[in-house]
C-alpha cells in the first residue's frame, strides 16, 4: 500500500495525472475532428446558398417578374450563407487556421455539383478532373495537417501578438500593402493580382483575429471567461475592420474582372495568406514532421489546381431580358425599355439626321 502511494506521488511529481479519465487524451483529437466537420458543413451550406441565389436571379429575370429581393427563396439563401459563415467562424475555435482556410474548396466542389444536378448546367470534363483533384487535396490536407489543438486564451493571444516573428511579419505586410495601395490608387495599376493581393494581405489579419475571437469565445463557453480582457475587443475591431476593407477590394475586383478569374485566384491567395498567418502567429507547424509539411503543401497544390479547373471558363447565365427594365430599380415607376424598338420613329434618329444632313449637303453641291 505504501509502495503504491509512493508511486502515485512520484507520478504526480513527474506531471502525470493518475486520476485522468481514459478519453481525456482523445479530446484534442475530437475537437480537431469537430472543427473539420463544422468547416465542411459550413462550406456546403454556403454552396447551397449561392446556388439558391443564382436560381432566384435566373427566375426573377423573366419579363414581368418582381425584384429578386422580394422573393422569400432569395432570403432563404442569404440566411443559409449566414449560417455557413457562422460555422466557418466557429470552426476556427477547434482546428488550426492553416487547415480551415483550404477547406474552402469544399464550397467550390459542392457548388459545381449542385449547379449541374439542380440548375442543369453542363458537366464538363474539367469539372470532373478538378473535382477529383480537389477531393484528393482535401484528403491530404485533413490527413497531414497539424493535429494539435491550442487553447486560445487572452494570455496566449497577447503573448503571440508581441512575439518577434509576428511583429516582423506585420511590418513586412504593412510595407507591401502600402506599396500595392500606392500602385493601385496613385499609379492606376488595375491588375487583378494587385487587387487580390490587397485582399489577401487583409485576409491574413482577418484569419488571425477570427481565430482569436472564436477561440476566446469557445474558452468562455467552457467556463474560463475571456471576454473581460481588452485583447478580445482589440481582436474584434481588427476582425471587423479587415473584413470591411477586404469586401471593398473584392467587390472592386468583381466589377473589373470576370468571376472565373477572381474566384480561383482569390482562393489561392486567401488560402496562402491564412496558412502563413497560422504558421507565423499561432506557430501551428511547430514540431510538425517534414513529410507532413510536404504532403500538406502538396494537398494545397492539388486543391488549387482543382478550383482552377472547376472555375475556368464556366458558362455565364443567360437571361431572357435583353434590355434594362426600370421597374426593377427601387422607387422607379417607369417600365419603358431604355433601348427603343426598331419600328419606332425614334429608333436611330441621330443617325437618320446625320444621313439627312449629308444627303442635303450633297444635293446642294450638285445644284451648284
Amino acid at each position: 500500500m505504501a509502495n503504491s502511494t509512493a508511486e502515485s506521488l512520484f507520478a504526480q511529481k513527474q506531471g502525470k495525472n493518475t486520476t485522468q479519465p481514459p478519453d481525456l487524451a482523445d479530446r484534442p483529437y475530437k475537437a480537431y475532428l469537430l472543427g473539420i466537420i463544422i468547416a465542411i458543413c459550413g462550406n456546403f451550406l454556403i454552396s447551397i446558398s449561392l446556388n439558391i441565389q443564382k436560381y432566384t436571379h435566373v427566375r426573377q429575370s423573366q419579363p414581368g417578374s418582381k425584384p429578386y429581393y422580394t422573393c422569400a427563396l432569395w432570403w432563404c439563401g442569404i440566411i443559409l450563407m449566414g449560417v455557413g459563415e457562422l460555422g466557418n467562424f466557429a470552426a476556427y475555435g477547434f482546428a488550426p487556421a492553416s487547415l480551415i482556410a483550404p477547406l474552402g474548396c469544399v464550397s467550390v466542389i459542392a457548388s459545381a455539383v449542385i449547379s449541374v444536378v439542380f440548375l442543369k448546367e453542363t458537366l464538363r470534363a474539367s469539372d470532373i478532373l478538378g473535382g477529383a483533384l480537389a477531393v484528393t487535396g482535401t484528403y491530404l490536407l485533413v490527413t497531414f495537417a497539424p493535429h494539435n489543438t491550442q487553447h486560445i486564451t487572452a494570455h496566449v493571444v497577447q503573448r503571440y501578438a508581441v512575439s518577434w516573428q509576428f511583429l516582423t511579419y506585420l511590418v513586412l505586410e504593412m510595407i507591401v500593402f502600402c506599396v500595392l495601395l500606392y500602385l493601385y490608387k496613385r499609379r492606376n495599376l488595375k491588375h487583378i493580382v494587385v487587387v487580390l493581393l490587397l485582399v489577401a494581405l487583409l485576409a491574413s489579419l482577418t484569419v488571425i483575429s477570427v481565430k482569436a475571437v472564436s477561440g476566446m469565445i469557445t474558452e468562455s463557453l467552457k467556463g474560463s471567461l475571456q471576454l473581460t480582457y481588452p485583447i478580445f475587443y482589440v481582436m474584434v475591431v481588427v476582425m471587423v475592420a479587415s473584413c470591411g476593407f477586404q469586401i471593398k477590394f473584392l467587390n472592386q475586383a468583381m466589377k473589373m474582372f470576370d468571376a472565373t478569374e477572381v474566384v480561383p485566384i482569390n482562393f489561392v491567395f486567401f488560402t496562402a495568406s491564412a496558412i502563413v498567418a497560422g504558421i507565423v502567429f499561432y506557430q501551428e507547424f511547430y514540431g510538425l514532421a517534414l513529410l507532413n509539411i510536404f504532403m500538406f503543401l502538396f494537398g494545397c497544390l492539388l486543391s488549387f489546381l482543382g478550383v482552377f479547373l472547376i472555375a475556368r471558363n464556366r458558362p455565364k447565365i443567360k437571361t431572357e431580358r435583353p434590355f434594362i427594365d426600370m421597374g426593377q430599380v427601387p422607387g422607379k415607376r417607369c417600365t419603358d425599355k431604355v433601348q427603343p424598338e426598331a419600328k419606332r420613329i425614334t429608333y436611330g434618329s441621330l443617325a437618320a439626321k446625320i444621313l439627312h444632313l449629308d444627303k442635303k449637303g450633297s444635293q446642294e453641291e450638285d445644284s451648284t
